[in-house]
């Protein structure tokens, strides 16, 4: 299961490091004009590309969704994990205690059979 997050993260950092698009500068003398298509093939190729940005995204949400749902179930695991050994150290000690009494009772009736 930890292999498995970690291979889900890795792929979310090397999704998130390819999918970052280079800022553009403009400096106040030249204005920044929308970028046009110049055939149908660029509004294609264009769509596509956002198509494929979109799919990515939504990917990622599940990848992140999943990683948290994994988290809180380990949580979950955990918790009562350590509430079950709370509760079986708890059952121990009692169960040392009495034997310590039992044993104490056992040694004070030897020596009364051995007086009488």
């Amino acid at each position: 299961m930890n292999k498995l997050i970690a291979t889900l993260i890795a792929g979310l950092f090397a999704t998130a490091a390819f999918a970052q698009t280079p800022a553009t500068t403009t400096t106040p003398a030249t204005k920044a004009t929308p970028a046009t298509p110049a055939t149908k093939a660029d509004t294609k190729v264009m769509k596509a590309e956002a198509k494929e940005a979109k799919e990515t995204a939504k990917a990622d949400e599940k990848v992140e969704k999943a990683t948290a749902d994994a988290n809180a179930d380990k949580a979950t695991a955990v918790a009562k994990a350590q509430k079950a050994k709370a509760k079986a150290h708890k059952k121990a000690a009692k169960a040392k205690a009495e034997a310590k009494a039992e044993k104490k009772e056992a040694a004070i009736d030897a020596k009364v059979d051995a007086a009488k």
